[in-house]
């Protein structure tokens, strides 16, 4: 949507990197585990391999901008290794969310819920452009604490709209690259 703009840099990694089809090795699966609530840890295993390597990445970025794992914290750890589960709703391969993140280009929020209520690969785009809303009413039920819901609701909107800590979000967001 017209918030969410990522950068082409960032695009084209997230791209390459699915076509690689394996998750993080067991050592980050592992150090994963430590962050995440049980109800997260069932979220962590439903996305992709190329998405749970993404978030792995920004997660160990996030730590190393807060002054490492300690300091950053449990929320915002889970923050940025679940901050796209929302992605799950669409059920998109990685050819379709290229469609999806084209679509989305000028696409307002307004116009993504009316294609998350049609049908057929309207609707699953519409689902996929919607993923931070989406994420983070999973994150609730999960359990989540609220900064790890926020920030997944937040995620792609301007910064002006982000109502969590600015240094916290600011750190998020640019482990991300969005």
């Amino acid at each position: 949507m017209s918030g969410s703009a990522a950068s082409p840099g960032h695009l084209a990694r997230r791209f390459f990197g699915a076509l690689w089809p394996g998750g993080p090795g067991a050592s980050d699966e592992a150090w994963v585990r430590q962050w995440l609530l049980p109800g997260e840890v069932a979220l962590w295993t439903r996305l992709s391999g190329p998405d749970r390597r993404h978030a792995v990445g920004v997660a160990r970025r996030t730590a190393a901008r807060r002054g490492g794992e300690e300091a950053a914290g449990r929320a915002v750890l889970a923050a940025a290794l679940l901050h796209d589960v929302g992605k799950l709703a669409a059920r998109l391969g990685t050819g379709r969310r290229v469609l999806a993140t084209v679509a989305g280009r000028g696409t307002d929020r307004e116009q993504a819920l009316v294609w998350s209520n049609a049908g057929g690969l309207r609707r699953r785009v519409g689902l996929y452009l919607r993923h931070g809303e989406l994420g983070a009413d999973m994150l609730a039920l999960a359990g989540s604490d609220p900064l790890t819901v926020t920030w997944a609701r937040e995620h792609h909107l301007p910064a002006d709209q982000w109502t969590l800590d600015a240094d916290v979000a600011l750190a998020l967001a640019a482990a991300d690259d969005d």
